[in-house]
């Protein structure tokens, strides 16, 4: 008879999972033997917690299947809540596999324990514990449709040891996800006569955009209605950006002039997103007055903060189905709208001229980075100042992928890489990360060593957590606290890795580091950037 593990193994092959990350434990030795019987299954050994975690987020955004993360009880939970973190607030899904202590010792205080239904409540979709062998072919069942339904997220399952072990009786239980919701027919023709009356419409297209034919889908329909369309944040890889309907991301400052354009629309098709924080610019737009269609999946996050005339509890490729072959000429008005969106876009993609004193402005990297991006290339970025030249100045076309955390986390960007050129082996795979984020999860580059994954690492050097002395010399100038870096001597540490190293000092170090990135193989490139590149012109960094 199979053990609660082993049946746990096989749900997860039956449902095309067929990779996992892991930090070994004792806490789940018989889900480690499971796996061993099972060599369908790719385990991946990581270096932490949190970058088996991130490792299994970007898998995820690859495959639109749950990564799945398996970590021990106590530290290697709490090491792992990062990855749980990013998960929900990019809306992925990912389950994470405790190993928990034994059943006698529940909620004991027993060595390691942690309560995960108390400590992932605010922010996993779903907490669930198995204290019966049986009952494990229920709970992983229930996680991965909880995972993969509505707006997808982590789901944490409690699985004590002995319990793993155990004899399992229980069949495998069949993962029932809901079909997506379309609109009704009333629906359907009421949006669509909005959208054939509007002069001024925009599409905000989110994260169920992200779906298998979300992308093709979303070309299709903006290009049938002539309708501009804007990305949230950071998804910037959803729409071919060169591309005249493309009107840019809603993120992080947005030019004011491309803010205040925004708010003339006079509908506002929001689909398949939350409409958060910085996606909103703020909890501002859609402005007050503004017409808004919302589809979402989840209706809990339908008229949260903003009142919509219409708000859709849908798939949002359901809903562009059903206006297919809808679609009529539009008002004679929207030429004008549509160019003006689309030049003001164009304006922000625009680099000014820089001479710092002190490195290479990081945005000539990040277009030395476009030009020599393959066609199917996967870019993931960490958290930092440095990332932001790829979201505001670089032009992305998908099949490209745009990897990087909605959530903010640093770490995330070589463990995501890893994970990318693993599963695909063939693909170009560039990684760009600064010196912090560098020292948090970039010995998950061992990963990529010890598998062949030919990553190509780009290490912003420039001593700074410069996402924080920005906002610092703004409420501070001048005074300069905590974040300073005494770095390491980065070309040893890559090179420590066994990957050919490349160092980049200056502007005449470029070709090289171009070659570099269209050569096959790994690599590892230091960059030395400028830290007043990007610092407030009216303060300048200090000594």
């Amino acid at each position: 008879m199979p053990t609660a593990a082993g049946r746990l193994v096989e749900f997860l092959a039956a449902r095309g999972v067929d990779r996992a990350f892991c930090v070994p434990g004792e806490s789940y030795i018989a889900l480690l033997d499971a796996l061993h019987a099972h060599p369908s299954l790719d385990l991946v050994t990581c270096r932490s917690e949190g970058g088996a975690g991130f490792m299994a987020v970007a898998d995820a955004k690859l495959t639109g299947r749950p990564g799945v993360v398996i970590v021990s009880r106590g530290p290697g939970a709490c090491n792992a809540s990062i990855a749980v973190h990013t998960a929900e607030q990019d809306a992925v899904p990912l389950i994470l596999l405790v190993g928990q202590v034994e059943k006698r010792d529940l909620r004991r205080n027993a060595f390691q324990e942690i309560d995960y239904a108390r400590m992932f409540g605010g922010v996993a979709k779903w907490v669930g514990e198995a204290t019966e062998p049986d009952q494990v072919p229920e709970l992983i069942a229930r996680g991965y449709a909880v995972a993969m339904g509505g707006v997808p997220g982590p789901v944490v399952l409690s699985l004590p040891e002995d319990v793993l072990a155990m004899p399992c009786a229980a069949p495998l239980v069949a993962a029932t996800l809901p079909r997506p919701a379309p609109p009704t027919p009333e629906d359907a023709a009421r949006l669509a006569a909005m959208l054939r009356g509007a002069e001024r419409p925009i599409l905000l297209a989110g994260h169920a955009l992200e779906q298998p034919g979300g992308r093709e889908a979303l070309l299709r329909f903006a290009e049938a209605w002539r309708v501009p369309t804007a990305v949230s944040f950071r998804r910037q890889d959803l729409f071919p950006n060169a591309h005249p309907l493309y009107a840019g991301d809603l993120g992080l400052r947005n030019p004011d002039a491309q803010r205040a354009a925004f708010a003339e629309a006079d509908l506002v098709l929001a689909l398949g997103t939350r409409l958060t924080d910085i996606t909103t610019q703020g909890w501002t737009w859609p402005a007050p007055g503004q017409r808004l269609v919302h589809v979402c999946a989840e209706p809990r996050f339908l008229g949260w903060h903003f009142p919509a005339e219409m708000a859709l509890a849908a798939d949002a490729r359901a809903v562009m189905a059903a206006l297919e072959g809808e679609a009529a000429g539009a008002p004679a008005g929207r030429a004008a709208w549509n160019a003006r969106l689309r030049s003001l876009h164009l304006a922000d993609c625009e680099v000014a001229p820089s001479d710092p004193p002190d490195g290479i402005p990081f945005v000539e990297v990040a277009k030395l980075v476009e030009a020599a991006a393959a066609p199917d290339a996967i870019l993931t970025l960490d958290a930092g100042t440095f990332g932001a030249p790829f979201y505001r100045k670089v032009a992305w076309t998908p099949p490209q992928r745009l990897l990087a955390p909605v959530s903010g986390a640093m770490g995330f960007g070589v463990p995501a890489a890893v994970a990318a050129a693993l599963r695909f082996p063939g693909r170009q795979v560039v990684c760009a990360v600064g010196d912090g984020g560098a020292l948090m999860t970039g010995g998950e580059l061992a990963v990529a060593v010890a598998r062949g994954a030919p990553v190509k690492l780009l290490l912003s050097d420039n001593g700074s957590y410069a996402s924080i002395r920005i906002h610092q010399e703004r409420s501070h100038p001048g005074r300069v606290s905590g974040t300073d870096l005494a770095n390491p001597d980065f070309l040893q540490w890559c090179a420590a890795f066994r990957v050919p190293v490349l160092s980049v000092e200056s502007r005449a170090d470029l070709p090289r580091l171009a070659e570099a990135l269209r050569a096959p193989g790994p690599l590892a490139a230091v960059v030395r950037t400028s830290l007043k590149a990007v610092l407030p012109p009216a303060t300048g960094a200090t000594e």
